[in-house]
């Protein structure tokens, strides 16, 4: 990228690799202003979708262009996207319809020219044998489907289900108000890392999971981890991460998250794993909340595996139902699996630089949920 340049035009190809980089949007935004004196200039991109979930400059500008398109803003801009309707996109049949190759001449308008029907359709054979990480990449790539999460081949088998659990209307408040008992889990590591807190109910007659989920990143881990510092960015905008101001801010926010649903009535406990929490554990206890029976360590590693299959299960059978949070969609397209006997594990040294903590912290949670905690709801046999 060029600035400090006043240009005629300025042609931009992959956004979508540009805006890995921390500074893209900045960047842009000068790009823009060298073009200010020149009334004629333009500011071009050409880019397919993300093989990733969006992120960053690529995230900002494509929803700007749908915003325009839709005719719900209003703009300088001329959007020119070659995407499915979203009854397409979105299809959660099996297989879903934008699979089908009699709808792909709606995203390819160069069709017959650079490249065939056909062509695309022997493509796809290959992807499909190859597994669900090729076939993610290559409809991102070939048929421009918004991917939203990013599925690899030692991916966790639960992410093959995580998107058809999702209910939209389950935020904190709807998941406080609809469950009969609430378990909080909670996973952070050092100060390069997040810490996240799941808040897992059970529901009322259904019995049915629900689970909502939020992190906190100090300062330092934009720093220290740059190529994910835009994409934390887009989940502090949209609410999901806190970015902190002041150190230990996370563990007062934390500890005044569970005192509110302590108050509710429905809190059964705080599950976490044990080792690296003495803040924590202070915290809650300063909030009301402590001793064994409310603060629970749960054992980590090939330990985690029952709770991990019986997420499995529950998101397969639908019974485990969350709020759709492009952070947790982020955190489970992250978790590789690596199998340890008998057992599995899904560890952060196995997902390396990405963040899976909110899903570790659900992961907590799940685990003495199994253990099926009493209803924290008032009996009509109490005296």
């Amino acid at each position: 990228m060029l600035t400090g340049v006043k240009p005629a035009g300025v042609l931009l190809d992959e956004l979508h690799e540009i805006a890995k980089n921390q500074a893209a949007e900045r960047l842009i935004g000068q790009l823009r202003g060298g073009l200010l004196p020149n009334p004629e200039g333009f500011l071009m991109f050409i880019t397919t979708q993300s093989d990733e979930p969006p992120r960053g400059a690529f995230r900002s500008e494509l929803m700007v262009a749908r915003a325009i398109r839709d005719g719900r803003s209003q703009g300088a801009m001329l959007p020119v996207l070659y995407e499915f309707p979203e009854d397409i996109a979105n299809d959660r049949a099996n297989p879903p319809a934008w699979q089908d190759p009699k709808q792909w001449w709606m995203v390819t308008p160069n069709r017959d020219r650079s490249v065939s029907i056909a062509r695309l359709e022997e493509g796809w054979e290959k992807a499909k044998l190859k597994g669900q990480g090729e076939i993610v990449r290559w409809a991102s790539q070939r048929l421009n489907i918004d991917i939203g999460l990013a599925l690899r081949s030692d991916r966790w088998a639960g992410a093959d289900y995580w998107e058809q659990a999702t209910d939209k209307t389950l935020t904190l408040d709807e998941l406080l108000a609809r469950s009969e008992v609430v378990v909080m889990g909670v996973d952070g590591g050092g100060l390069d890392d997040l810490l996240g807190v799941a808040v897992l109910g059970r529901e009322k007659e259904t019995r049915r999971w629900l689970l909502w989920a939020k992190a906190w990143a100090n300062p330092s881990v934009l720093e220290r981890r740059k190529s994910e510092a835009s994409l934390l960015q887009d989940f502090e905008e949209a609410g999901e991460l806190v970015i902190c101001k002041a150190f230990g801010e996370d563990i007062a926010d934390i500890a005044q998250l569970a005192q509110r649903i302590d108050e509710s009535g429905l809190l059964q406990a705080v599950a976490l794993d044990p080792f690296g929490v003495g803040a924590i554990v202070d915290a809650l206890y300063d909030v009301g909340i402590g001793g064994q029976d409310r603060v629970i360590g749960i054992t980590q590693g090939w330990k985690l595996t029952g709770a991990i299959k019986t997420a499995e299960r529950k998101l397969a059978d639908g019974t485990l139902r969350h709020g759709g949070q492009k952070l947790m969609a982020w955190a489970v397209g992250n978790a590789r699996v690596e199998p340890k006997g008998n057992a599995i594990v899904i560890t952060k040294q196995a997902s390396g630089t990405a963040k899976i903590d909110p899903l570790m912290a659900a992961f907590n949670a799940i685990a003495w949920m199994a253990s099926n905690p009493a209803s924290m709801q008032p009996s009509i046999f109490w005296i």
